[in-house]
């Protein structure tokens, strides 16, 4: 069974699950911050994975960063996959605009996380099932 970095866990929202990664929201409302970690244990790096894997990794990362770029007006998407503090391998998709609280300095220790509202997640939850595919497995809210 797939066990998510408790780190993960007590800074995220779980948004649902592509075929291979678990998707995230980063609860720091400066910045839609999107998190895909695979539901795979024991992985801690890209080359990990099979190359089937880390194709549908790929796949996963960039459709979901074109949708966000498209549907929440981002000036640039910022794709990571660094794993110093959390080592369970995950892939962070920031939405990044000119007016964000670190542009145009990295998002990482800029400021401190701004927790979401309710409302502020309900809204960003029902914008991001608007733009995900119809397939997407999306958590109980």
């Amino acid at each position: 069974m797939f066990a998510l970095d408790q780190r993960l866990q007590q800074d995220t929202l779980v948004i649902g699950d592509f075929p291979l990664c678990r998707l995230l929201l980063s609860n720091d409302s400066n910045y839609p911050w999107f998190i895909l970690v695979p539901r795979i244990n024991g992985i801690s790096e890209v080359f990990h994975l099979d190359v089937a894997d880390q194709q549908k990794l790929w796949e996963e990362t960039t459709g979901l960063a074109q949708l966000l770029n498209d549907g929440l007006g981002a000036d640039k998407m910022n794709i990571g996959a660094l794993g110093n503090v959390v080592s369970q391998l995950h892939v962070h998709v920031i939405v990044r605009k000119r007016d964000d609280a670190a542009w145009p300095a990295p998002v990482w220790g800029k400021h401190p996380a701004r927790p979401y509202t309710q409302e502020q997640v309900v809204a960003l939850r029902a914008r991001v099932r608007e733009l995900l595919p119809a397939d997407f497995n999306f958590a109980q809210d």
